[in-house]
């Protein structure tokens, strides 16, 4: 069997957010477990010139369950973020991503490939193909802002480990 575009991007997408959904809900419990506000935590960030943890969180919803749907419709702008958005609902904008993307049929997901998607961001308009956008410019993000979110919560003292970020591995068999 060869390795599509779905194993490529969806396979991975499911399981970060899975483990941020996990990192997520560890970290609440530990901050509530310390008397910690979560409505700080969503504000926590590890320089001044950094977004918070909120910025990060809606970046790993928009960079995976946004990205395919770009890839459908052949237009992704970035994210304006959610300033509103509390922990609780952050959770459940991770939760609704990971939801929305395994309900994908990988077949759907291979077809989008050869597609047209342009990036645009005010005037620029940046032209990719569908997996040239998902593997060159989705996927980084996805990773870089899972990452960013996962190191702001250990910054805030949350008991996290590597085996958090990872999520569930692809074991054989």
């Amino acid at each position: 069997m060869a390795f599509s575009l779905y194993d490529a991007t969806v396979a991975n997408y499911l399981q970060i957010l899975g483990a941020v959904g996990g990192f997520l809900e560890k970290s609440l419990a530990h901050f509530r477990e310390k008397g910690i506000d979560p409505a700080e935590i969503v504000e926590a960030r590890m320089a001044p010139d950094m977004l918070p943890l909120r910025f990060q969180i809606v970046s790993v919803a928009h960079h995976s369950r946004g990205a395919i749907e770009a890839a459908k419709t052949g237009v992704f702008t970035p994210s304006m973020g959610k300033p509103d958005l509390d922990y609780a609902a952050l959770q459940a904008l991770v939760t609704e991503a990971r939801d929305e993307l395994a309900a994908l049929a990988p077949d759907d997901v291979n077809a989008l490939a050869g597609r047209d998607v342009t990036f645009r961001f005010g005037e620029r308009a940046l032209p990719f193909t569908a997996e040239g956008f998902l593997m060159s410019f989705s996927l980084p993000n996805f990773f870089f802002h899972a990452t960013t979110a996962y190191d702001i919560l250990r910054h805030k003292g949350a008991p996290l480990g590597k085996r958090d970020f990872m999520g569930r591995l692809k074991l054989k068999g």
